[in-house]
């Protein structure tokens, strides 16, 4: 009995493999004949984006400080906590702001929440979130010069009492929870009260943007965090106005534009408010519709869990309202966290197990039982905002001082800088107090370094940007697959590894020794290993602490973690680099401070995160070079090239990905090198099966209508690119086997041919590679599967009639597709018929 045991085990390693050879190589055969198809046709994306002009809105706009400025928001509809970008033509040159003028020539953007009773449908300034950083030009209140103040401030004015005592103006904060914040009542200065940093907004949560420039041209553009009430309650944007769970708008909001000229009324420069009545005149206003925040799911609905990749939460949390209507619908509760956790976890096959989202396949020590089926295409990518700040020692030319603070909108990375940042190998990236003589002398940041200077825009080397936050990035915290992928995306190059080894570059920098994969040059006497799926600080360095003054100061509390890769994103729109500030000796407890974050035209920060977040936070994405030497942005175009180069994981064919060491990868000249699936793993072993079918549904769902781009809830958000066909076709064939599930109880099916509808596409199908069916175990390899396919079901038959006219120049290629439907069916017939054989096989015990 003893001996059976083992013989066993490995017949049903032999079934299982089988089964996923099987369905993975009829449908992989069919599909990759030529390549993985393209993407299918779409809806298209809502036209969400508006235009205002001074010459439509201002009714004094002949007066106003630009009379043909136009205003263009990238989205207006379907907002939630995010960023837009906010272009403009018809402005002028402008000048930077000074600790004694707000600059000139320059827009202001503010969010404000309610309209004005004296003018419908425009926006009441009492309601704009504005003044926080106390800036010239740029405060709720302010003194007045004699004479000039409008008839509309005189309300909120107090007299001048004397020369010594001139006239106060103070435009009150109206919260949208119904209370306000003024420091002028009936004529009468409020002692003890401040407009500008209140309960409702301060320096470290406002998204105002005080000082936008515009270039020579007239032309600007800069990015403005939209908040919903969950970032400020005295805004209340988005926060639903009815109990209807199917409404599809929260409370509406308003994105204000002032124009600021060269000086204010009765002054010499722009010192004054923007909401003073003879600026705020000249605004022009664009109404926001939001998404309402929170669950709009019907009370009482099941909740099921998803767990694993964070790169898929945008779109889950797109799909949620529709995945949970009707009758029957389900709350997926989406738990991101470590993915090689989440799958091992789906792997046990218990009931209770979420559904894991993977772009990885399980890898422990037991038989991989798990259907895998693709639901999303999207990138790793590197954010910054970074805005010009020319030398000024006589060598930058004056066409490019003139451009001094407007952002930067191109850089190129490699791997080896990729390595450089991530390994604390540059000076600014541990404590300036710190011994930091182990890394030589190395540049001080990225944008110092002659290695990144050589691949990029010549106007790079003219700036003179010295801040902490580009001297590494900002990452998340905890173990992901995207740390992985980006690690294997690093070794994968010569010149990376070479680097990492502790060789110097060709301009002598040296790697952190302490992030060495040689031993021998590692202080620690141990190799760093690499690729890994997370991103440590091996520096040890520390600035030891004072008695009873500042803590000691380590790699980690100078540069801090990011709670995720969304949180990354949030912070660069924001231009907070998470830069240590002062020792606050009298905090409780005490403790050092944060810097506050840095407006548009003097940001500075680098960040590691995802396609959908860096598009949710209208970031700026580097370009990488990719295996075949180019340099690729992340479009969708660049993702779903990278698909087709993508290889099966492992002895996993039903998971795919894109190995920047393998051939396909050196072929691939347009492929993003860190595009990254997403697939929902479970296992058919589930004994529920209204569990099975409650996941079913989900795949289904994410793999059509779930593709269609828009920002509307129940669309594909923009970061993601739609599925290519084929899988779309895997992920049905995958919905499908889980749907059907394999128990112990199943009885097997007919041994009998499967039946050919009418019309469907017949042929000879023989065995081949992987499974996106019921695969209970590792895939076998190709070859192993090709070799076992005599002894496969064989289905034949003759092709149906043409229902259609002949191909015509005009039609799309459509490759394989024809023939992936019905090969897929089959191949799931096929998978079925041999996983359900697996359990009258003998277990181990």
């Amino acid at each position: 009995m003893r001996s059976a045991l083992p013989e066993g085990r490995a017949a049903r390693r032999a079934l299982s493999g089988l089964s996923g050879a099987l369905v993975g190589g009829l449908v992989f055969a069919a599909l990759t004949a030529g390549g993985v198809m393209p993407v299918g046709a779409a809806v298209a994306a809502d036209a969400t984006s508006a235009t205002v002009t001074a010459k439509a809105y201002d009714a004094d706009w002949e007066n106003a400080p630009f009379p043909d400025l136009s205003v263009t928001v990238s989205q207006t509809k379907g907002l939630v906590s995010q960023g837009v970008e906010i272009s403009w033509t018809g402005g002028k040159e402008s000048t930077p702001p000074t600790q004694q003028s707000g600059g000139q020539n320059f827009l202001q953007i503010a969010q404000c929440w309610g309209d004005d009773p004296q003018n419908p449908g425009r926006p009441d300034r009492t309601t704009c979130q504005y003044g926080a950083f106390g800036t010239p030009g740029a405060t709720r209140d302010g003194n007045r010069v004699e004479g000039s103040v409008a008839d509309a401030d005189r309300s909120l004015t107090v007299p001048a009492a004397g020369v010594l005592d001139p006239a106060y103006t103070s435009i009150p904060f109206r919260s949208a929870t119904g209370e306000t914040v003024a420091s002028v009542v009936d004529g009468t200065r409020v002692p003890g009260v401040d407009v500008n940093t209140n309960p409702f907004f301060t320096q470290y949560t406002s998204n105002e943007v005080p000082w936008a420039g515009t270039g020579a041209d007239g032309t600007g553009s800069t990015k403005f965090e939209v908040q919903t009430v969950t970032q400020s309650r005295g805004l209340g944007c988005g926060a639903r106005t009815s109990d209807d769970a199917a409404a599809t708008s929260g409370q509406p909001c308003w994105l204000v534009i002032i124009p600021r000229g060269t000086t204010d009324t009765g002054e010499a420069s722009v010192v004054s408010s923007g909401l003073f009545w003879d600026n705020w005149k000249h605004h022009v206003a664009i109404k926001l519709d939001f998404r309402p925040v929170g669950l709009r799911c019907a009370i009482g609905a099941a909740e099921r869990q998803l767990s694993g990749s964070e790169v898929v939460a945008r779109a889950v949390s797109s799909w949620q309202p529709s995945l949970c209507s009707g009758g029957e619908g389900s709350v997926f509760t989406l738990l991101t966290g470590t993915e090689s956790d989440a799958v091992a976890t789906a792997n046990t096959a218990a009931d209770t197990a979420p559904l894991a989202l993977t772009s990885l396949p399980y890898r422990g020590e037991e038989e991989d039982r798990l259907v895998y089926a693709p639901i999303a295409l999207s990138s790793v990518t590197v954010g910054f905002a970074i805005d010009r700040f020319p030398r000024q020692d006589g060598t930058v030319p004056a066409d490019a001082l003139a451009r001094a603070r407007l952002p930067l909108t191109d850089m190129k990375l490699t791997p080896r800088l990729l390595a450089k940042l991530l390994t604390s190998s540059y000076l600014d990236s541990l404590p300036y107090q710190a011994d930091r003589s182990h890394l030589g002398s190395n540049p001080r940041n990225l944008l110092f370094d002659p290695d990144f200077l050589e691949i990029n825009d010549p106007e790079w080397s003219q700036q003179a940007i010295a801040s902490v936050a580009v001297a590494d990035m900002l990452v998340p915290q905890g173990r992901t697959d995207v740390a992985t992928a980006l690690w294997s995306y690093v070794m994968a190059d010569p010149d990376a590894r070479d680097f990492l080894a502790g060789n110097p570059d060709d301009w002598g920098m040296v790697i952190n020794p302490y992030a060495s994969t040689d031993a021998a040059k590692n202080p620690t006497g141990t190799a760093f290993a690499l690729p890994r799926d997370s991103f440590p600080r091996p520096d040890p360095v520390e600035v030891p602490a004072v008695e009873d003054g500042p803590a000691a100061i380590n790699s980690v509390t100078w540069r801090p973690y990011t709670n995720d890769l969304d949180n990354a994103a949030y912070y660069t729109l924001r231009g907070d680099g998470l830069a240590l500030s002062a020792w606050d000796p009298l905090g409780n407890p005490p403790r050092y401070t944060r810097s506050p974050r840095n407006l548009p035209g003097t940001q500075a920060v680098i960040s590691l995160t995802d396609g959908a977040a860096a598009d949710k936070y209208q970031l700026v994405t580097a370009s990488l070079r990719n295996p075949a030497g180019t340099f690729v942005s992340p479009t969708n175009e660049a993702l779903v090239a990278a698909a087709v180069a993508m290889t099966p994981i492992g002895s996993q064919a039903q998971v795919r990905g894109f190995d920047p060491a393998s051939a396909e990868a050196a072929r691939a000249v347009d492929a993003y090198p860190l595009a990254l699936p997403v697939y929902a793993a479970a296992s058919p072993y589930v004994k529920d099966a209204s569990v099975r079918r409650v996941y079913a549904d989900f795949i289904r769902y994410a793999a059509e209508p779930g593709q269609a781009p828009g920002v509307q809830t129940g669309q594909l958000p923009s970061g993601y690119a739609p599925l290519p066909d084929s899988w779309r076709v895997q992920a049905r064939a995958a919905a499908t086997a889980l749907e059907n599930g394999v128990t112990p109880a199943t009885p097997a099916p007919p041994q009998a041919a499967p039946s050919r509808p009418s019309g469907a596409v017949g042929g000879s199908v023989t065995g081949g590679g992987s499974s996106s069916g019921a695969s209970a175990g590792a895939a076998a390899a190709p070859a192993a599967a090709a070799s076992a396919g005599d002894a496969n079901p064989t289905a034949s038959g003759a092709v149906a009639g043409a229902l259609a006219g002949a191909k015509t120049a005009a039609d799309p290629d459509s490759g394989a597709l024809p023939a992936a439907l019905p090969i897929s069916l089959l191949a799931g017939l096929i998978a079925a018929l041999v996983v359900l054989l697996i359990p009258r096989l003998p277990r181990r015990t």
